[in-house]
């Protein structure tokens, strides 16, 4: 089973406006779809990076296990 994200991009006066369904607060704005698609792949690894930090503050000095998890099988 691969995990794929959705990207959502729409047309607007300005340029383009994405986010991803499946990641709340990754959004983004470009001049042209391309910088808009360049600007959303930033955006996420903006946000899985403040979701990393969050969790490991409020994880504190708990004893937790803490392992890479692969997106993609078979």
């Amino acid at each position: 089973m691969d995990i794929a994200l959705t990207a959502v991009f729409k047309k607007v006066p300005e340029g383009y406006v994405g986010y991803v369904e499946e990641l709340p607060g990754a959004n983004t704005q470009g001049s042209t779809l391309e910088e808009a698609r360049e600007n959303l792949l930033e955006a996420v690894e903006l946000v899985l990076e403040a979701n990393r930090t969050l969790a490991r503050q409020q994880a504190g000095q708990t004893d937790i296990i803490r392992e890479p998890l692969r997106a993609a099988r078979g």
